[in-house]
């Protein structure tokens, strides 16, 4: 990076989301350590939950800026973030976070940063940073597959996907269509991803890794007319471990690769029946286990309550249910894990390959169901097959927890997620310093171009 002795100005911008925000800061803390000194904007709300996750390490180099946005009704600061936010107001903070545009430029003027590094939501940011002569880059927090898969969609190419594995049931294609289309203001959530692409430089940015995603990365580079830069897993690595002491205790004592993990991330909460047939489906299954619940904000429910009566005096020996919280990149990296029952969030599937751990795949929701098609087409995992209703049955979902963690048949699923974690292992973070280089280079060559007119 002989081009910029200084540390390089980035400002960023993620989507009002936990699942945004936390490979968001990942890239900040990674590019701190590569001379750049990184503005992360967002929310009050959201900054002070992140805020204890910014170690001493960090301090001096990741910035956090308030981004407030105007007071609507039913929408106070508490509502700025889509943790815990009711889903009839979700348009809401999409209006709120547009409005915000103004406020953006003037943090825009007042940091004077080199560069921008924006989600695929607001369009209006890489216009923001245009009439202040910067560059822009949108970085996508979810996988290749997932996103060639939309992108063909928005485009309407009358050619067939070209990955036969990743395709949609009728109920999951039309909650995608209805995502896709859904409108905040004049603007659909089509439009704004295409949007941003458009305005993005030369390049994209996308939270991957080519041993996982090389074939549809390519696909999704000739479809957008853009270069896809992988900027690796970006997994977390847990700086307290204190909160899951007895959790590894429990650990120990079981034999290697014989336990699931089980938890279907931050922002879905699992209703009465879902919940029944997981419980049911871990118990037929005979394989010792490691359950995290959640329940939504102000729902309290004890755990004896919300599962089968008697379900915990019949798995007391092989199973641990958590409610709310567990250090789930410390688990998935203990060696008696075998199996990770997952809803299939794209950072649950790059802290799954990162360690090495297949995948028994149940989407819930959004682009999760894309996510296990690409999970079961790259050998990494298997998917827990519904009914043609749509809902799980506890029978199959123990028989794919036995596949995957027991059984011959799969010999090979487990196999390649190892081989996986090795290539993660072994690589290291080649992909940051690739995209710190190609950062640098879209500066210089922004400035001079810039200056030249």
């Amino acid at each position: 990076m002989a081009n910029m002795q200084r540390p390089m100005k980035v400002l960023m911008l993620p989507w009002l989301a936990h699942g945004h925000i936390s490979p968001y800061l990942e890239l900040a803390k990674r590019l701190s350590t590569r001379n750049f000194h990184v503005y992360f904007c967002s929310t009050p709300v959201n900054l002070s939950s992140i805020k204890p996750k910014i170690s001493e390490k960090y301090s001096s180099s990741v910035e956090l800026v308030e981004l407030h946005l105007p007071s609507l009704p039913d929408l106070p600061p508490h509502y700025h973030t889509t943790k815990g936010l009711p889903p009839h107001l979700m348009n809401t903070l999409k209006v709120a976070f547009d409005m915000a545009s103004p406020g953006f430029s003037d943090i825009v003027k007042s940091l004077g940063p080199d560069l921008l590094i924006h989600d695929f939501l607001q369009p209006w940011a890489a216009e923001v940073a245009k009439s202040h002569g910067l560059p822009s880059v949108v970085f996508f927090s979810v996988g290749a597959g997932t996103l060639s898969f939309m992108f063909h969609m928005i485009k309407n190419t009358s050619i067939e996907f070209p990955f036969k594995a990743i395709r949609l049931h009728d109920y999951e294609q039309a909650k995608l269509t209805d995502m896709i289309d859904d409108s905040t203001g004049s603007v659909s959530n089509k439009d704004r991803c295409l949007q941003c692409v458009e305005r993005s430089s030369n390049f994209i940015l996308l939270k991957t890794f080519r041993e996982l995603d090389g074939k549809y990365m390519d696909y999704l580079s000739s479809l957008l007319g853009k270069i896809v830069v992988p900027v690796g897993p970006l997994v977390d690595v847990p700086s307290n471990i204190e909160d899951g002491d007895g959790i590894i205790e429990w650990l120990d004592k079981r034999e290697e690769s014989s336990t699931i993990f089980v938890s279907f991330g931050t922002e879905y909460f699992l209703n009465e029946k879902e919940r029944e047939e997981i419980a049911y489906g871990l118990e037929l299954s005979n394989v010792n286990f490691i359950w995290v619940i959640r329940f939504p904000v102000g729902e309290s429910i004890e755990l004896e309550e919300a599962l089968p009566e008697g379900f915990f005096g019949r798995v007391r020996d092989r199973g641990l249910v958590i409610d709310g919280w567990a250090p789930q990149g410390m688990i998935l990296e203990h060696p008696s894990i075998g199996g990770f029952v997952s809803h299939c969030g794209w950072s649950s599937i790059m802290e799954s390959m990162k360690s090495g751990v297949p995948i028994i795949a149940i989407p819930m929701q959004l682009d999760q169901p894309l996510n296990a098609r690409m999970v079961k087409d790259v050998g990494v995992g298997l998917e827990v097959k519904r009914n043609k209703n749509g809902e799980l049955e506890r029978s199959e979902i123990a028989k794919v927890i036995k596949d995957v963690v027991v059984e011959k048949d799969g010999d090979g699923v487990r196999r390649k997620a190892k081989e996986m974690g090795d290539s993660v292992r072994n690589k290291g973070e080649g992909e940051l310093d690739e995209v710190a280089d190609a950062l640098v280079q879209l500066c210089v060559g922004y400035k001079e171009e810039y200056v030249s007119k």
